[in-house]
């Protein structure tokens, strides 16, 4: 008997989190006697909240649930910046072969994609300041990896979760919670105990609103630790927030005044990118919770668009094989696979085909790059491409 509701890696793999009518329907095949070979895209026809772009992420995952299928796959690299209706990801093979695991690879696609997008578009909206994603106890603890992975290759500069961090090969970041001063009794107390105990090289970030004004505690922790405190957080609720803005800039103000001007505001609690632009010109930082944790998925589809080399799909949908190109300035093209583009119809410049070999014959093929590699492939497009909220 189980105690957590999670599938296992072998049952992933081998099936059994699909939906029963990709069973039935491998079923119906192979009695039959139906072996033909297929082509497939994986769209989505709108993005969360109406949002322009997106952010492709668990590409590496779907990877490594296909290896060993006799499938060839093409994808964009992941961390790429997508669009509705561009094909990210393309599986040639015999449907029965892998049907049962449309659901799985979908489920990866487009939860992880929700995820890495959100994550950017508040990084956009901090003006790239440092972003730390503190969500995972708004989600299963068994996704909290891929929670983790998502979020910091979508642009967060750490994660908070310990396991996350460390399949990313990432050093896991927090400050202190409201429970070590509530159970030590005394925030200064507790300050200096996180200062004595926890290895040096965490930075000091005193909570500074547990029991007391925000602008008084933070001097009471700038005249604790002095030099040694890195920045004071505001972890303020919104049931006692008031105007947030006027909090951060007393905090600011005071400290200054006392000479304290190299102490950091860090500032969560309920940040969404709205809010965040709304105070970005006077906090330091920002720790982010569900906002980037319990992103809304893409609502990625698979569909056929070739049977036997002949181009056919379901109503709604384009049939045949498709690639997208894009430019240097981000000008995106999709076009029938055997229309190849040299220049860029907009702009005239040169573009590349984002859609490359990932699998072939069951052995990937691609290269599956680290987490902060990826991370700084999608801040480099969101400068490049100069992506906005709107």
């Amino acid at each position: 008997m189980r105690s957590f509701y999670i599938a296992h890696e072998d049952e992933i793999k081998a099936g059994k989190t699909t939906d029963v009518y990709f069973i039935r329907t491998r079923k119906i095949l192979t009695e039959k006697g139906i072996h033909r070979k297929v082509f497939a895209d994986v769209t989505t026809t709108s993005l969360p909240r109406g949002w322009k772009w997106g952010v492709l992420a668990g590409i590496e995952e779907v990877a490594k649930l296909l290896e060993g299928l006799p499938v060839n796959v093409y994808a964009m690299r992941e961390g790429t910046i997508f669009h509705p209706y561009e094909p990210v990801l393309q599986i040639e093979g015999y449907y029965e072969e892998f049907g049962i695991y449309e659901t799985a690879l979908l489920g990866m696609l487009s939860q992880a994609s929700g995820v890495a997008t959100a994550a950017l578009r508040i990084k956009i909206a901090a003006n790239f300041k440092p972003i730390y994603s503190f969500g995972i106890r708004h989600m299963h603890p068994a996704i909290a990896p891929m929670i983790d992975r998502s979020a910091f290759i979508g642009g967060c500069d750490g994660v908070s979760g310990v396991l996350g961090a460390e399949m990313i090969g990432e050093k896991p970041v927090g400050t202190m919670p409201h429970a070590l001063i509530l159970t030590v009794g005394d925030q200064v107390k507790a300050w200096k105990y996180f200062d004595e105990v926890v290895e040096p090289e965490v930075p000091r970030t005193a909570l500074v609103d547990t029991l007391c004004d925000e602008k008084f505690e933070a001097l009471m922790a700038a005249e604790a630790l002095g030099k040694r405190l890195t920045a004071v957080r505001l972890d303020t609720p919104s049931s006692r927030r008031g105007d947030f803005r006027k909090i951060i800039e007393e905090v600011r103000w005071e400290l200054n005044l006392r000479g304290y001007d190299w102490v950091k505001i860090f500032v969560s609690g309920g940040l969404d990118e709205e809010s965040i632009r709304e105070i970005v010109d006077v906090a330091d930082a920002f720790g982010v919770g569900s906002a980037i944790a319990s992103a809304k998925p893409v609502d990625f589809s698979l569909d056929i668009v070739e049977v036997e080399r002949k181009p056919i799909t379901k109503r709604g949908k384009l049939s045949g094989r498709k690639q997208v190109y894009r430019c240097e300035n981000g000008h995106y093209h999709r076009v029938p696979a055997d229309k190849k583009l040299e220049r860029c119809p907009v702009c005239g410049a040169k573009v590349e085909p984002l859609l490359q070999p990932l699998i072939e014959n069951g052995e990937i093929v691609a290269e599956l790059p680290k987490a902060r590699e990826i991370r700084e492939y999608v801040l480099e497009q969101a400068e490049k491409f100069k992506l906005g909220l709107d």
